[in-house]
Parts: structure tokens; sequence; C-alpha cells
């Protein structure tokens, strides 16, 4: 169902929700319009608590699998960075990441002391920090090769639901930060 569907104004300035064939204009929702049937507030029935649990559930499957290597999961991710496009900024890791500077720069920190990253002021812009693999970061590569493959036997999913999945989950992030820009977070 989209917003027209319901004979609403789809040119109108305003946001439209459509959920469990409910439309609502976004102001309307805290205004008390806006009723919704009980089962909307169930927390199975509401998508930020199966993505959460999904979240949590997949960090979970990645630990034994990441503990061999020394490395946490955000570790991980931050070595995918780096072993697709060495010689990242700080600030281009935390925008590929979705993670902000005081959240970011104590994980290198971390990684640093362990002899996987260096941090180093470019010479091009002394404000940019550049983040680059060291040799045992490097060779982590090869260790690391089979994560993905054990993860996808583990999710029981085959490629091609993986690969939907992973694309419906794109899409939704991107709709959703698209309609937060601006909102105070």
């Amino acid at each position: 169902m989209h917003a027209g569907d319901a004979g609403l104004n789809a040119d109108h300035p305003a946001t439209f929700i459509v959920h469990n064939s409910i439309a609502c204009n976004v102001d309307s929702c805290f205004n008390g319009r806006v009723t919704t049937p009980l089962a909307s507030l169930l927390l199975d029935e509401q998508l930020c608590f199966a993505l959460y649990a999904a979240s949590r559930a997949m960090t979970a499957a990645y630990r034994p699998l990441l503990e061999p290597l020394g490395l946490t999961y955000p570790q991980y991710l931050v070595l995918l960075v780096l072993w697709q496009d060495d010689g990242r900024s700080v600030r281009e890791l935390g925008q590929r990441l979705a993670l902000d500077s005081g959240t970011l720069t104590p994980l290198l920190k971390r990684m640093e002391a362990a002899g996987l990253v260096t941090r180093t002021r470019r010479r091009s812009d002394e404000r940019e920090v550049e983040v680059r693999l060291t040799r045992a970061g490097r060779a982590l590569h090869a260790r690391a090769r089979p994560i993905p493959a054990c993860l996808l036997a583990r999710s029981g999913l085959d490629a091609t639901a993986l690969a939907r999945l992973r694309g419906g989950l794109a899409r939704l992030t991107g709709s959703l930060a698209s309609h937060s820009q601006g909102d105070p977070a």
C-alpha cells in the first residue's frame, strides 16, 4: 500500500507511513489523530526488535570465529574496509562503518596497540589522520578468508536468500537515513 492508495496526497510535503494497512502522516502520529491496532505495539511485531535481535545473534556468531584471530567484531569490520582499500582517513572509516569518532578513535588506538594498524597525520592535510594496515594486519586477511562461508553456513540461508536480505537491508537503511536527516538524534 502506498500513500496514494489510501487517498492521501502523495505530493504533500509531509511524510506518510504505511504499516499494516494504516497510512498516517507522521505529524498526526503524535497528535492523537492516528489509532493503531494493539498488535502493532507488541514487541514481536516490531521490525526494530527483529533487527536488534538479529544483530546481536550475528555478533555472537562471529565471536568464536574471530577469537582465534584475536579480533573483536568492530575490529574485523575496520579490517574489512582496510583490506579492500588501505590508507583510509579516520573520517572515511567512520562514514563507511557508520561510527562516530568517539567510538572509532578508541577502537583504532587498541588496533594500533595490537600492531594491526598505524595512524599517521596526512602530509597533504595535517588535520586528517590516515589509517594503514601493518604487516600483521595484512597477514590476518588470509586467516579471515573462511569467515564469510562459515557465517553463511550458520545462517541457514543460501547465497541467493542472503543477497536478497542484504539488498533489502541496504534499501531499508537508505530509506531510514534519508528520512532521519536533519532530525536530532
